[in-house]
């Protein structure tokens, strides 16, 4: 099946992209839209009954590592390279006034 474009979609589709397209230029569009659209016809005339869809063109597996504490018992370590202390914890200036 063939696919005719109106200048109206091609018009509206300039708008969209922000294009400004010679009388040359939408005559070409017109003729690109309308072979994507055809070849997009073709490709819906395979048979995908038994393909399984899929999210990624990689098979993938969680690639995150678990969150391992490691440095609990450190917490002193870590004071101690802090400019200022108060109560347990790093002391910082105050932002906001």
């Amino acid at each position: 099946m063939e696919h005719i474009i109106s200048d109206d979609t091609i018009d509206y589709v300039g708008i969209l992209a922000k294009l400004e397209l010679s009388p040359e230029e939408k005559q070409q569009a017109k003729k690109d839209m309308g072979r994507m659209l055809d070849y997009i016809d073709k490709l819906n005339e395979l048979d995908t009954e038994d393909v399984e869809p899929m999210s990624h063109v990689f098979s993938s597996v969680n690639v995150f590592r678990e969150d391992i504490v490691t440095n609990s018992d450190e917490h002193e370590k870590m004071l101690a390279n802090a400019p200022a202390v108060k109560d347990g914890s790093f002391k910082v200036p105050k932002t906001v006034q």
